[in-house]
């Protein structure tokens, strides 16, 4: 509930609303120097918040990975409210929770937090600091899971300390339910030494300016944030607006899944309607009402209505949500989850599609909206294991007086990062041949979306390779006339000279010598190609973003000696 009003003067008000944001962005840093795991420390697959002591949402991390902060960190310190109460929360403890009936995504993504209590004697609660990190291993199947109990260890909400000391027992449980202890156990001290110098941070800054002011700045902050989001959505047209696509497939059969979303503006308040979603599926893409319908449906309204808005409980109180139990975004107990997010940028896309006539001025072309994941592990010939990630950036979809943004990453990873090159082929065995812009990935228009990359690995030793490329069948659309993009694509030449096309590959079996080559799609284009400027289909031709061949296929142009010409 809302803290009885107190006077603060607007600096005030701003240096704690910079202040916890900083915090968390310490942390974060903080994160990347200490974690052990190049997942964390170099794809930085986490994200940091500080919630209040309702469990709602304050502030995050700016490079953090948006479906983490959305709203996972806030669920599992409701998750441990429901089930200790605040009597049983003590200064000290520190709470973990992966479970999938709470936050509804893979096992992988545990939160941890801690509560932070300050005023006299430290007796008030003022929230609790939170990171939810992706631990590399917790055991469970490497890939294609059919229930969420083969997918490794389920933690519901669970002191890993208590008053200050450690649950010898936890960490015994954990360590043994991993494949890479060393770099699990390290990831997670990083992860605790996050929560605590997080919650001291915190504490000092409430300590500062009053714990009675603190309180109210907060709720100022949320009140702000709930105000803007309302002013957005006012200047869209009321209305229902509809759009639609689809995934390849649930990553195990071949029938693709259909996605189906529609948005109602009605005054000030926005409702994403998600009941024409696929039911849930056999593969692993489910997720759970918190952690995918909630997560992607704000992650796509905070692209929509408050791209600039710091990012907290209060932005997202005029969206609304309609979504039946049992769909791809609200599985059911039981439901695989491994690939949990597979579905996200498909589903974003289509969010944002959705109001292309209401809003031109601000439609986009669909971006590559993949994955485009790229999984070993195997064995090293002294019998110790390797188990390594990589993943593909993409072409962000075209605007109005713009070309589209990439290589990045999808719109539902935030700031995650390549992981370098330099390291990938010191810690796994394979050799990085080339990486490359891919020419004429970008949808054609008036404006060109964005180029994808390909990029050719070389095996050194035998390793199993998994991969999770989608949209090859749903290309990146254009949007006001302008062309689709190139979808992506995985090939795998063999020794033999066997070559193989894929986008998803399961348990694949690469010996030394053997090839992959990953290719990432575009962006989507704005607008006719016809009406491009002659000067910057030259730009995209010196630069290497088409080729002579494609600018004559997709512009209606002839290229004499390198020069682009009008027929």
């Amino acid at each position: 509930m809302p803290h009885a009003p107190a006077r603060i003067d607007p600096i005030t008000l701003e240096v704690i609303r910079c202040g916890v944001v900083s915090i968390t962005n310490q942390i974060d840093a903080n994160i990347t120097r200490t974690a052990f795991s190049s997942y964390v420390y170099e794809y930085k697959d986490f994200a940091v918040g500080l919630v209040d002591a309702d469990g709602r949402l304050v502030a995050q991390s700016t490079g953090g990975m948006p479906p983490f902060v959305a709203d996972a960190v806030g669920t599992a310190v409701r998750d441990g409210l429901q089930i200790y109460g605040r009597d049983r929360l003590f200064d000290g403890d520190v709470v973990v929770c992966n479970h999938p009936a709470v936050q509804g995504q893979h096992l992988n993504n545990t939160v941890m937090y801690t509560p932070i209590y300050g005023g006299p004697e430290r007796a008030t609660l003022l929230g609790f600091f939170a990171l939810n990190v992706h631990w590399i291993d917790i055991g469970g199947v490497m890939h294609g899971s059919t229930d969420i109990f083969m997918e490794g260890l389920q933690l519901r909400t669970i002191k890993l300390w208590s008053k200050g000391e450690p649950v010898e027992e936890i960490y015994r449980i954990i360590e043994n339910n991993t494949r890479m202890p060393v770099d699990v156990m390290g990831d997670i001290s990083a992860q605790l030494a996050g929560c605590f110098l997080g919650r001291d941070l915190t504490l000092a800054l409430a300590d500062k300016y009053g714990v009675d002011t603190f309180l109210a700045a907060v709720d100022t902050i949320m009140a702000q944030g709930e105000a803007s989001s309302r002013t957005r959505i006012r200047e869209i047209p009321d209305g229902a607006y509809e759009s639609e696509a689809f995934l390849d497939d649930d990553s195990l059969g071949t029938e693709p899944v259909p996605i189906r979303v529609k948005v109602i503006v009605e005054g000030d308040e926005m409702t994403i309607d998600f009941s024409g979603l696929a039911d849930q599926v056999p593969g692993p893409v489910n997720s759970g009402y918190f952690g995918g319908g909630v997560t992607a449906a704000r992650v796509a309204f905070k692209y929509l209505i408050a791209p600039r808005e710091p990012a907290n409980e209060g932005v997202f109180r005029p969206l609304k949500l309609i979504l039946p139990e049992g769909k791809i975004l609200s599985a059911r107990p039981g439901a695989p989850m491994s690939n949990y997010s597979t579905p996200f940028p498909t589903v974003i896309d289509c969010v944002i599609r959705c109001l292309e006539d209401a809003l031109p001025h601000l439609a986009t072309g669909a971006h590559f909206g993949t994955h485009s994941g790229f999984m070993i592990h195997g064995h090293w010939a002294d019998g110790k294991r390797f188990h390594g990630h990589d993943s593909g950036h993409g072409g962000w979809g075209a605007g109005d007086g713009h070309d589209g943004a990439g290589p990045f990453r999808t719109m539902a990873h935030g700031d995650t990062r390549l992981i370098p090159m330099e390291l990938q082929e010191s810690l796994l065995p394979f050799r990085v041949v080339s990486l490359s812009l891919r020419e004429d990935s970008g949808g054609a228009g008036k404006f060109r979306g964005g180029v994808g990359f390909r990029k050719e690995y070389e095996v050194l030793h035998p390793f199993t390779l998994n991969t999770n490329l989608d949209r090859r069948k749903c290309s990146p659309w254009g949007v006001r006339g302008g062309k689709a993009a190139k979808p992506g694509c995985i090939t795998i030449i063999r020794v033999s000279g066997e070559t193989e096309t894929m986008g998803k590959a399961r348990n694949c079996k690469l010996e030394p010598g053997d090839r992959v080559i990953l290719e990432t799609g575009g962006g989507g284009g704005w607008g006719p190609p016809e009406e491009r400027a002659l000067e910057l289909i030259q730009r995209d031709l010196d630069r290497g973003y088409i080729t002579a061949e494609g600018a004559v296929r997709d512009y209606g142009v002839r290229v004499e000696a390198g020069r682009v010409v009008r027929e």
